[in-house]
């Protein structure tokens, strides 16, 4: 029986991807499809980075076809190719950054920033550009944590920045312009302005996705930045405990007020487990990031656990995923990073850029 392609489709149409849990044809992910006598060809496009499954897909996709009666030598290549999205209405995109990710809180000493630089790192294992921007104007922790505290950015030009590198990220911080013992004592307006220049001054080099670790609060920085900065979705970071909810559900309400899509909620210390006996204890609550989840219709992105593992480590400049990414708690990172990437493939894409301008003159 001589193979057709619609019988080959048939076939790749039965195997689902393992993230998604949908097939790459009804996706429109397979594309170059040829067959040649009894050899076939094809690639498939994946629209989130997933560098260590590559190899697994691929098997899986062979096997598949070679279920078919007369299959001769299968080729099949797996990449990924991630676009920009769509953002709020009327918020143009940032130049060199297609996707802006913004991890925020209600309140602070809620772990954002360790959650937030986890994500990024966990993004960027997978193969993603990846870029950071430390907005906590008041508190910046990414230099710490990134271990490159002390440096100072470059201007090739006198007018914009060149982003500094840590773990294959590109990060940017008002960290780094001031120092380290140096309060900012800065109004509302001055540190909304200084952060604007920070994101748009910096020659972010084609990132895939930017992670802004937001400043903790919903008052006059967050609610302007949420506005200005063109945002393709956030993430919610909160602890069980009652209080910690309470103002996690107003960022999530300011998120929504501007248009900006929640991706979902990430519940941090949601569970502490000793080192010594092993005995679990829920010191801030539990099951208060899904009930949040439940009320608004959100996903749940997962939890991580209170533990001096991840403390040690973003204080000695290398977090969890980099410093163990084979360790339990990396891999929870690196799930919720999964869950973020796939949530914005999803999402409608930016096509503002298909639209010419219009311009109407006189003549």
């Amino acid at each position: 029986m001589s193979l057709t392609e619609q019988s080959v489709l048939d076939c790749l149409g039965q195997y689902q991807d393992p993230n998604t849990g949908k097939d790459y044809v009804s996706s429109r992910a397979i594309k170059n499809l040829r067959i040649k006598g009894a050899d076939v060809s094809f690639e498939v496009e994946l629209g989130y980075p997933a560098q260590s499954q590559l190899d697994q897909i691929r098997d899986g996709l062979i096997a598949s076809l070679r279920a078919l009666p007369g299959i001769g030598n299968v080729s099949a290549h797996v990449h990924t190719r991630i676009v920009a999205h769509a953002v709020q209405q009327g918020v143009k995109l940032l130049p060199g950054v297609k996707n802006i990710i913004a991890v925020a809180s209600g309140k602070g000493g809620v772990g954002k920033s360790t959650t937030a630089v986890n994500l990024a790192l966990a993004l960027a294992s997978e193969g993603a550009r990846v870029g950071i921007l430390d907005a906590d104007i008041y508190g910046p922790s990414q230099p710490q944590m990134l271990g490159i505290g002390g440096l100072r950015p470059e201007s090739r030009d006198g007018k914009s920045m060149e982003p500094l590198q840590a773990h294959g990220l590109q990060v940017m911080s008002i960290g780094f312009l001031v120092d380290v013992e140096t309060p900012m004592v800065w109004r509302g307006p001055m540190a909304t302005q200084a952060l604007q220049q920070l994101l748009k001054e910096t020659n972010w080099d084609d990132l895939d996705y930017l992670v802004i670790d937001m400043p903790p609060g919903t008052g006059d920085i967050q609610l302007t930045l949420s506005q200005t900065v063109p945002v393709t979705g956030a993430v919610v970071v909160t602890t069980p405990q009652d209080i910690a909810l309470l103002d996690a559900r107003k960022g999530l309400k300011m998120f929504e007020k501007v248009g900006v899509p929640i991706i979902g909620i990430v519940e941090n210390m949601s569970i502490h487990i000793c080192s010594n006996c092993g005995h679990e204890e829920h010191i801030f609550g539990a099951g208060g990031g899904e009930a949040m989840c439940r009320d608004y219709g959100v996903p749940f992105l997962g939890s991580l656990p209170l533990d001096i593992q991840i403390r040690r480590e973003v204080d000695g400049g290398a977090p969890t995923v980099v410093s163990d990414p084979a360790s339990p708690i990396a891999a929870r990172y690196q799930a919720i990073a999964r869950q973020v990437a796939l949530s914005i493939a999803g999402r409608a894409k930016d096509m503002s850029h298909k639209f010419p301008n219009i311009v109407v003159q006189n003549t």
